[in-house]
């Protein structure tokens, strides 16, 4: 059975940083692409940065200069940095990949969420 465990969220002050971290385990063969998205109370869930398996990536425009998606394909683990955190960043943030089990077709998965709360 293949999941994403994602850790890292918390409380933070305006202009402080996180680093969230997503690991899939399970009976893998492949990932393919992997992204962070997140929901705010109220408001629709939004793409907030996307990697491929090369390292291709590419980030919503509200985020570009603060943010950095990673990964590391031996690990099955994608990262996102957040640097210079607003408070409109607070929102439940949750990991996406798309993953091809050694016994079924490619899927896409999601993580659990985890809560980002930026707040003086």
């Amino acid at each position: 059975q293949v999941q994403l465990v994602e850790s890292g969220g918390g409380l933070v002050q305006p202009g402080g940083s996180l680093r969230l971290s997503c690991a899939a385990s399970g009976s893998i063969f492949s990932i393919n692409s992997m992204a962070w998205y997140r929901q705010a109370p109220g408001q629709q869930r939004e793409l907030v940065a996307m990697i491929t398996t090369g390292g291709g990536a590419n980030y919503v425009d509200s985020v570009k200069g603060r943010f950095t998606i990673s990964r590391d394909n031996a690990k099955n683990t994608v990262y996102l940095q957040m640097n210079s955190l607003k408070p409109e960043d607070t929102a439940v943030y949750s990991c996406y990949a798309e993953i091809t089990p050694r016994d079924g077709p490619r899927f896409p998965y999601w993580g659990q969420g985890t809560q980002v709360t930026v707040s003086s």
